[in-house]
């Protein structure tokens, strides 16, 4: 593989630095995946959904540090579809990742050691959840509602 380019290498080093500013590591991507997804499988909304989709846990767990090592961190590549995999859910809209988004700020909330850390990451999970919602909008639904999501707030 030859070396990334240089504009793609300073993006990776710039997230890399504004990580390790708040304490944004390996371990704590580990214990937010674990945390949140515990708290997933137990929730009424949200454990259907998931239990339709998932047998094994322990890839989903895995595929899903490795991704939020790749926003987080700059580390590694995560290939995947997850519009793809997003719009094939029958019903799934806004209320969901709204309940997604709970879920995840609370699991932030309850490991914050920086609040930094909760502001970057909250703010990284919220940009995913507008981008995720707004193309099932255009690509499963044929809404041109932009920015589905706008004006979330870290809660």
């Amino acid at each position: 593989m030859s070396d990334p380019h240089p504009i793609a290498a300073a993006a990776r080093a710039a997230k890399r630095a504004a990580a390790a500013t708040v304490s944004i590591d390996a371990r704590f991507i580990d214990r937010l995946v674990e945390e949140f997804y515990a708290k997933v499988r137990t929730d009424p909304v949200l454990a259907p959904i998931f239990a339709a989709k998932i047998d094994d846990w322990g890839p989903h767990l895995a595929r899903m540090k490795q991704f939020w090592g790749v926003i987080l961190l700059g580390e590694g590549q995560f290939n995947g579809s997850p519009m793809t995999l997003h719009a094939a859910i029958p019903g799934i809209g806004e209320f969901h990742f709204r309940r997604w988004l709970a879920l995840f700020e609370a699991t932030l909330r309850e490991l914050e050691g920086d609040p930094g850390a909760t502001t970057l990451v909250g703010k990284r999970a919220r940009s995913i959840a507008d981008s995720l919602l707004t193309g099932i909008r255009i690509h499963r639904d044929g809404r041109r509602d932009l920015h589905a999501m706008k004006g979330l707030s870290h809660a």
